[in-house]
């Protein structure tokens, strides 16, 4: 039987920063069987952002490319921490789950050409994320980034306004019920402490 499953984005900011393995530390050794990761873009996303701007291809290619830029950081995550699985769909997500496992999520697979996923710079890893909480139905996503929040509760719009999250996650958080939080990326000894988290509400 599945124990309640967390989803967990590693923001691609991570990139550069010491506390990434410290992050794969914690996830491997509490997750097994419940946490699934997702990776950002990071600095594959971002070098996709730059041969748009040079060669002008349209958004649903830089959209497909951008999912193999999760990808990429994906088995970078994995190179860190070869303990963890690799899954691509969600039926394999759930198998690598109740064999007890932990596991980064390959979204390319799944989402390239997906007919319910925008092809846009307005949608990237933080909603996927999230859509992947909803079709695992899981009880809570959990965004590690590097920015620092002033206050324990903030609106999803207000995140977006900020460039913190992407438009379309306040859009998709309305119409489904799954508990949204940020962490940041030194608070990789606090993934238990639910009072450490910042609460990411509706509106």
């Amino acid at each position: 039987m599945l124990q309640k499953i967390w989803v967990i984005k590693l923001g691609g900011s991570l990139y550069n920063n010491s506390y990434l393995t410290f992050w794969l530390e914690q996830i491997k050794n509490k997750g097994k069987g419940k946490y699934v990761i997702v990776p950002g873009g990071g600095l594959f996303a971002d070098q996709v952002r730059v041969a748009q701007k040079q060669w002008k291809f349209a958004d649903s290619y830089a959209h497909n490319m951008a999912l193999l830029a999760m990808d990429q950081f994906g088995y970078l995550l994995q190179s860190l921490a070869p303990e963890l699985s690799l899954a691509t769909r969600i039926e394999e997500i759930n198998k690598v789950l109740e064999e007890d496992q932990t596991l980064i999520w390959l979204p390319s697979k799944e989402l390239i050409n997906h007919p319910d996923i925008p092809q846009s710079w307005e949608i990237t890893s933080d909603s996927l994320a999230l859509w992947l909480a909803c079709q695992l139905i899981a009880s809570r996503l959990i965004l590690v980034k590097s920015i620092k929040l002033a206050q324990s509760q903030v609106k999803a719009t207000d995140l977006a306004k900020q460039g913190i999250i992407d438009p379309m996650f306040p859009i998709l958080l309305n119409t489904q019920n799954i508990p949204c939080y940020i962490l940041y990326g030194d608070q990789y000894n606090q993934l238990s402490n639910t009072g450490a988290y910042f609460k990411i509400i509706n509106s």
